[in-house]
């Protein structure tokens, strides 16, 4: 019987998105918050949802909405800003997959791109196993980052 992989897929975060992305947000932040010492009351929970909302996309698994990317282009790498997966679809693939996207368009414009990760939050080994390196800390965050690659058709040539 053949494998039955979940379709993932990614739109733009609409207003509609809100109530689903604030109870996200609080489900797989507030633990990691709590442990460095950062607010988790639902303002600030709020604050950091509606920061570059522009830029969110709700990743869906067979239509449902599973998680959240935040990222963008600057002029000189993309930015990582959120990456959530709901906790009971947590180590399924589903954010390697989201963060693939972002990748593959860095790679394309030979762009870095950069992230924070929450000192003992485990999506550090999804970074590190992407290629992703600490290239800084402070006492809460480990500054991540990833030199371009070269494309497949680059290295063909």
């Amino acid at each position: 019987m053949p494998d039955q992989h979940p379709a993932i897929s990614l739109r733009p975060a609409t207003t509609d998105d809100e109530a689903f992305l604030f109870e996200l947000r609080k489900a797989t932040m507030t633990g990691h918050l709590a442990r460095v010492g950062e607010p988790t009351d639902d303002a600030e929970h709020r604050a950091r949802l509606l920061h570059r909302y522009d830029a969110a996309r709700v990743i869906c698994v067979d239509g449902m909405p599973a998680g959240l990317l935040k990222a963008h282009r600057t002029d000189t790498e993309w930015l990582v800003v959120q990456l959530q997966i709901a906790p009971a679809l947590q180590g399924r693939g589903i954010g390697e997959h989201a963060l693939r996207t972002v990748l593959r368009a860095a790679d394309a414009a030979a762009l870095p791109v950069a992230l924070k990760v929450q000192k003992g939050n485990p999506a550090q080994r999804l970074y590190e196993r992407l290629g992703f390196e600490i290239a800084g800390e402070d006492e809460r965050e480990f500054h991540m980052r990833r030199a371009p690659r070269a494309s497949a058709e680059t290295e063909a040539e």
